[in-house]
């Protein structure tokens, strides 16, 4: 602990102020709840007590706590298999369901009751626009969203996108409070920011540290930049703003690296330019467009870039192209390593990802490559990255998708298979199963499963699908198609 407080004194000359400041923000927020007035710099500098200038700066940061917001949210019910009161994001939810242990009011049939969680979000249009992460109303069934002066609105979800886990959601209202929003890209390591948020449900709640690293990966997820901070965030965080020290926002509280789930020192926050875009694009149509080019690609350590004649690590390693996909049309060729696009370097071989999906399809990038020890130019023609699950429930129903269906009375998701699948599969069928629940669910269909016919009648799509279930009655023979062996599952429709 010392030394982390030394390590920030040593990077800052400031920091014993800037600590003071912290403090005051605090203070600031129990005064916050009274009225819809946020003092200026020079009220928030006599709030402060005059303390520093510094002080000014992060009490006014604390007035944007108007627009931070509580996200409280019921998630559907699931039939059989759960566990009352245990979220599934907990990490004894699995044990419990993989090892079948029943809790006492759970029979073997039982049905969950409805799990309830919490997280943040802040207002950033006037008319009732919040944004928060996708994790906080992934599975909602009803979604409260409580404001500083303790009013209550249910909230509608507009859209949300899992790659990047950015949700908007949406409330009745008018002239309400909004945040200001920021510049990630003059972010740098060592510059003080501030969470607030609602931490095990203590709402409005403000914690302060330093950035550590910008555009940051993280295992598995390749879409986003991450700002990496010390900022103690826990559960009910999720979805909150994180603040510079002029009041703005510059990034969505979004994931802990932890091993008791919580805070241990290692926070990550979604850029806000990252967020906006997604939100932009879920209000306009309801779903997240990114570019491809169609590669994989792995991180350069010291051993390759030493292989390669590269002077140092960095770019994004070509370990493999598709065939007949934009990047080997252009002639990326595995081994090749991305050192930029559009000229704007690549470090590290997530800032390939994120850059290229969020360039519009159809667009040209020109790609700067490192090939047989010398530096290259390829233009590369992007495509649509088509999703292919969208793992996220909506209250009202899920959005419309060019590849996807749902036949609601069997409780199934489905989407057709591509030519290369089928082929794969060694099937007949043309409907892949994605998501189970009701009907589904009880009969113990899976996702994966390929669906062939109902009641001895072959279908296509999901329209036939859904016409056979509508004029097979109560009773349903499904046919399927698991691994290499064809079963009928028996459904009871409600």
């Amino acid at each position: 602990m010392n030394i982390r407080c030394e390590s920030r004194e040593t990077r800052n000359a400031g920091a014993p102020r800037r600590l003071v400041a912290a403090c005051a923000i605090v203070l600031a927020l129990a005064g916050c709840s009274r009225g819809f007035s946020a003092p200026s710099a020079h009220e928030a500098a006599a709030a402060a007590g005059g303390a520093s200038a510094d002080a000014a700066v992060a009490v006014a940061a604390a007035a944007a706590s108007w627009a931070v917001v509580n996200v409280e949210v019921v998630e559907k019910a699931q039939a059989g298999g759960g566990i009352p009161g245990l979220s599934p994001n907990d990490p004894f939810y699995d044990f419990f369901r993989r090892f079948g242990i029943p809790t006492p009011d759970q029979g073997p049939q039982g049905r969950q009751a409805p799990v309830r969680g919490a997280g943040s979000g802040f207002i950033v249009n006037s008319d009732g626009y919040i944004l928060t992460n996708t994790h906080v109303v992934a599975n909602a069934d009803e979604v409260t969203v409580r404001l500083t002066d303790r009013r209550e609105f249910p909230a509608k979800v507009i859209g949300a996108d899992e790659r990047t886990d950015v949700a908007v959601i949406k409330i009745n209202g008018t002239n309400l409070p909004i945040v200001k929003l920021g510049d990630p890209s003059r972010l740098k390591p060592g510059q003080w920011v501030l969470a607030i948020g609602s931490p095990f449900g203590f709402e409005n709640s403000a914690t302060a540290g330093i950035i550590s690293a910008t555009s940051r990966s993280v295992p598995g997820e390749n879409y986003v930049p991450f700002i990496q901070t010390d900022v103690p965030v826990n559960p009910g965080n999720s979805g909150g703003p994180l603040f510079n020290l002029a009041g703005e926002v510059i990034g969505i509280n979004s994931q802990i690296f932890s091993r008791t789930g919580g805070f241990m020192g290692v926070s990550f926050a979604i850029p806000i330019d990252v967020a906006r875009n997604v939100e932009e694009q879920l209000i306009k149509t309801g779903r997240v467009v990114r570019g491809r080019i169609g590669v994989t690609i792995q991180d350069v350590n010291a051993q390759l870039a030493e292989s390669f004649g590269l002077d140092r690590p960095r770019g994004a390693l070509v370990s493999s192209v598709e065939k007949d996909g934009p990047a080997a049309r252009a002639g990326v060729a595995p081994g090749d390593v991305i050192l930029a696009v559009d000229g704007r370097p690549i470090e590290r071989f997530g800032e390939l990802s994120s850059q290229i999906a969020a360039m519009r399809p159809g667009t040209d990038a020109s790609l700067a490559l490192w090939r047989n020890g010398k530096e290259q130019s390829l233009n590369v023609k992007v495509a649509e990255l088509k999703e292919q699950q969208q793992s996220v429930s909506y209250r009202g129903g899920k959005p419309k998708q060019p590849a996807a269906g749902q036949a609601s009375a069997l409780g199934l998701t489905v989407r057709p298979l591509e030519p290369r699948e089928k082929e794969q599969a060694n099937t007949q069928g043309s409907l892949l199963v994605e998501e189970v629940s009701g009907p589904a669910q009880a009969a113990e269909i899976q996702p994966g499963d390929i669906i062939l016919g109902i009641n001895g009648k072959r279908v296509h799509s999901v329209k036939e699908l859904e016409d056979a279930t509508h004029a097979a009655g109560k009773n349903v023979a499904l046919l399927i198609q698991r691994e290499d062996a064809q079963i009928f599952v028996p459904l009871r429709l409600p």
